[in-house]
């Protein structure tokens, strides 16, 4: 497809193969077909405008990208499409304390935010395990989830305001920039998590909240999962309300020992919480009945490092399939157990870990080498645990969006009259469809 209409623009971009093949990909392991025939840098509001003016009027599918650190082939991009890459608008406008909120445009990295909010005594709570890549723009477009959802919730909880610019280039501003408002039907909270499919996001009115006191953070080893998984239901019966609460399975263990992060145990819970000594107490006595060791200290950094590395070294490990399935609290030991039979009957190795705060699992298959096909036993193995959350009455993604890989069970979760209503919702603010075509519905 001819992109000689960009020429006109005012606005840099890239036509040369090597740089196509850096925004071609993401981290999801999905590759399109063919490349893109460009990659549009813009650095404001009035040149994304008119690319989009440009692209609706040429029917040019766009596929909007921030750090590429999507799991779902969200934003990969074949053959007759143009990256639009906003990471290069990159500003944080304006930080307000009084009202405790930030303005920002997409290309912010979300460590950024948060290192910035921090200079005035608050913080953005959304943190992806990603947070040292990934940009707002990217989160609020899959409505990332991160360690401290269990707290203090998703990139949408604290989304109060945006600037989106439609289809055909009409730049509107949803929400507002006070903490409480009901004007209106709720578009902020629609283009949250809608992978770039109805807009594209250029800014964004963020609610930071105070930064909390130094904080406890607890790790407890134990015998096996299902153990580690009772403890954290425990934990939830003893009406303690952690900031996060992370597990991970002996599988993800060994493969952060050859990383060079040995742990003692077969299954690590990590929690922490930020309301008091009182709430730690409480904490620990739910958590040391069944465990082998546990300890607390007031500095989380190499325990929270160890878990923002468990990806990375189960990568080493071969080409992972990294899925994201949320059940109920109360089912996860169930989840686990079926989990562990579904990589035994088909023979495929599977690291997980959860976020036990809130029910969210990833369980990791290492599908063979990187540069390999993924197996049909691995692919049967991941359709088995999008059932099994169905099935169990939770989700086939709590945070990492659908994008391309897991469409077949999005109508399945949906059900056909919802699945259509929201087939048509694409429709309105997307016509022609050239905003991401072919993800998410």
């Amino acid at each position: 497809m001819t992109v000689d209409w960009l020429a006109g623009l005012d606005v840099d971009y890239r036509t040369d193969p090597a740089f196509l093949a850096t925004r071609r990909l993401d981290r999801s392991g999905w590759e399109p077909e063919g490349s893109p025939s460009a990659v549009v840098l813009p650095t404001s509001v009035e040149q994304v405008q008119r690319v989009l003016q440009g692209a609706s009027a040429s029917r040019t599918p766009v596929v909007p990208r921030g750090a590429g650190t999507a799991l779902t082939g969200a934003t990969t991009a074949g053959s007759g499409t143009i990256v639009l890459d906003l990471s290069g608008m990159n500003r944080i406008v304006d930080i307000r304390p009084a009202d405790g909120v930030a303005v920002v445009e997409p290309g912010v990295i979300t460590a950024d935010l948060d290192r910035a909010a921090a200079g005035h005594g608050l913080r953005y709570a959304p943190d992806p395990a990603s947070l040292e890549l990934s940009t707002i723009g990217g989160n609020i477009a899959t409505n990332a989830g991160g360690l401290r959802c269990a707290k203090y919730g998703m990139t949408r909880d604290s989304v109060l305001g945006l600037d989106v610019v439609l289809a055909d280039g009409t730049l509107i501003s949803t929400g507002r920039a006070t903490l409480k408002g009901v004007a209106g039907y709720d578009l902020t909270g629609l283009f949250v998590g809608s992978e770039g499919t109805l807009g594209v996001v250029v800014g964004a009115t963020l609610r930071l909240r105070p930064l909390p006191p130094p904080s406890a953070t607890i790790a407890a080893a134990y015998p096996d999962f299902a153990t580690a998984v009772a403890a954290s239901v425990a934990l939830a019966e003893a009406r303690v309300q952690p900031v996060l609460a992370e597990l991970l399975d002996r599988a993800t263990l060994r493969a952060l020992a050859a990383h060079g992060h040995p742990i003692d145990g077969d299954a690590l819970l990590i929690v922490q919480l930020d309301d008091g000594t009182a709430s730690t107490d409480r904490a620990l006595a739910a958590l040391t009945p069944g465990s082998t060791s546990i300890r607390s200290t007031t500095d989380p950094t190499a325990l929270l490092e160890t878990r923002r590395q468990a990806l990375p070294a189960i990568e080493k490990l071969g080409r992972p399939l990294i899925e994201d399935i949320a059940v109920p609290r109360s089912r996860m030991a169930d989840a686990v157990r079926a989990i562990e039979d579904i990589a035994a009957r088909h023979d495929v190795p599977i690291c997980t870990l959860a976020h036990a705060g809130d029910g969210n699992i990833h369980p990791i298959i290492v599908a063979g080498r990187h540069d390999a096909p993924v197996p049909e036993a691995a692919q049967r193995a991941a359709d088995e645990i999008f059932g099994l959350a169905l099935d169990l009455g939770g989700t086939v993604t709590a945070e990492h969006g659908i994008g391309v890989l897991k469409q077949a069970w999005l109508g399945k979760e949906l059900g056909g009259p919802q699945h259509a209503l929201q087939r048509q919702i694409k429709a309105l603010f997307d016509p022609g469809d050239i905003l991401n075509p072919g993800k998410a519905l």
